[in-house]
């Protein structure tokens, strides 16, 4: 059972929250294996789509850097190998991840962040990449691949507070949202995503996460190899169906557009 970590489902989104409020959800080494072990549970029996929070005042206040008082160098090197570890197992989970952010975002909190498909965050969110400051090294990789290297090395140089408003501007989090009815929006996001079919979900999210990492042309073909994978399941014929039931037409589109 996990210690650092609560887990609900309300229906086809599985519900995952950071749990350590009187740490201000500082990553430890508990953590980065309760990580691990929720999202191979995931990728085995996959729910519809996958929604990260946190308990308390923040969502993470960065890398517990208690737990490495006393420790030598082997030690840490283990325990960061496990937070790679665990940001690779949400980066590589089969369905989407969602995160829905608030109060501070620090350093590893950043990185789990960042290991999401994408972030909504409430508008009190601050971000800060301190890594440096504390003697240590991170965020080298998937932070400059969001925001530019410039960027980046701004960040983790000076150790700067990136609030909501310029957060939104670099692409960090894709929305800003009330703190009054904000997780009830990221909730009804991952509701959506859950509610596609399976298959055209999942080999779109792996076609867009291989395809980042190729020329066009071979982008091309994993996206034509997915298509053909979506075909052999079948599963295209109940969401045209689906569709066709509903009307969701252009014109129909055009107008709630208008309204």
């Amino acid at each position: 059972m996990s210690q650092t970590l609560t887990t609900d489902r309300e229906g086809d989104v599985l519900i995952i929250r950071l749990d350590r409020p009187e740490a201000r959800n500082a990553v430890n080494l508990d953590m980065c294996r309760d990580l691990i072990d929720v999202f191979a549970a995931i990728d085995a029996e996959p729910p519809g789509a996958v929604l990260i929070g946190a308990n308390g005042p923040s969502f993470c206040a960065g890398a517990d850097l208690k737990e490495r008082q006393g420790k030598d160098a082997a030690w840490i090197r283990q325990r960061r190998l496990a937070s790679f570890a665990a940001y690779r197992a949400i980066l590589r989970c089969r369905v989407p991840v969602l995160a829905h952010l608030h109060g501070a975002v620090v350093g590893s909190g950043g990185e789990i962040a960042l290991s999401c498909d994408f972030a909504y965050a409430q508008d009190d969110v601050a971000f800060r990449y301190p890594e440096i400051h504390w003697g240590t090294i991170g965020a080298t990789q998937r932070l400059q691949r969001v925001v530019g290297a410039r960027k980046a090395k701004e960040l983790l140089f000076t150790n700067a507070v990136v609030k909501s408003d310029e957060a939104f501007a670099l692409g960090l989090i894709q929305k800003v949202l009330p703190a009054a009815h904000g997780w009830e929006t990221s909730l009804a996001a991952a509701h959506t995503i859950a509610e596609a079919p399976t298959s055209a979900m999942q080999l779109t999210k792996s076609a867009i996460d291989s395809g980042g990492e190729v020329t066009l042309d071979q982008g091309l073909d994993i996206e034509l190899r997915a298509i053909e994978n979506n075909l052999a399941l079948g599963e295209w014929k109940t969401g045209l169906a689906d569709f066709a039931n509903r009307g969701d037409d252009e014109s129909s589109m055009t107008t709630e557009v208008r309204k």
